[in-house]
């Protein structure tokens, strides 16, 4: 079982967790770090209330049993592949397991040069915005404070 580790750093949002997903689901592991610095293409307005709705959206019938979406960057990136794979059935359930997520690069993960390709944003996008500021905006406190 192969490890692959992935610098999100400059990263497409979609284009990484779709390519993060088909690793996943061909049984090996998945590292992402700097889960902070990935980018998101599109009208930062547009992102910004298309993910307020989700994250702020409530059941009425019962609140406590509505889906949750994290405002923590790697929680955030977390989410974003889960929906990429087939989460109801063992094998994505199990492929999700597999995907590790970190914000920075933590002390015992050695990044190396990947031998997956994918696209950098700032070469093929004008309008974007990182996952930092954009879970910045939604309620995220960096820090303890």
């Amino acid at each position: 079982m192969a490890e692959h580790v992935i610098n999100g750093e400059g990263k497409i949002l979609g284009r990484l967790a779709s390519s993060t997903a088909k690793i996943l689901l061909n049984g090996e592991s998945v590292t992402v770090v700097n889960a902070e610095k990935i980018l998101i293409s599109g009208h930062v307005r547009d992102m910004f209330s298309k993910y307020k709705q989700r994250v702020e959206f409530k059941d009425k019938a019962n609140p406590e049993h509505s889906p949750y979406y994290s405002r923590r960057p790697d929680l955030f990136v977390k989410r974003v592949v889960r929906g990429m794979l087939p989460y109801k059935k063992p094998r994505g359930k199990a492929a999700y397991k597999r995907l590790l997520v970190y914000m920075g690069v933590p002390k015992n993960i050695k990044i190396a040069e990947s031998k997956i390709k994918i696209k950098e944003g700032s070469e093929v996008y004008e309008k974007l915005i990182s996952v930092s500021d954009l879970t910045a905006k939604l309620g995220y406190k960096t820090g303890s404070g």
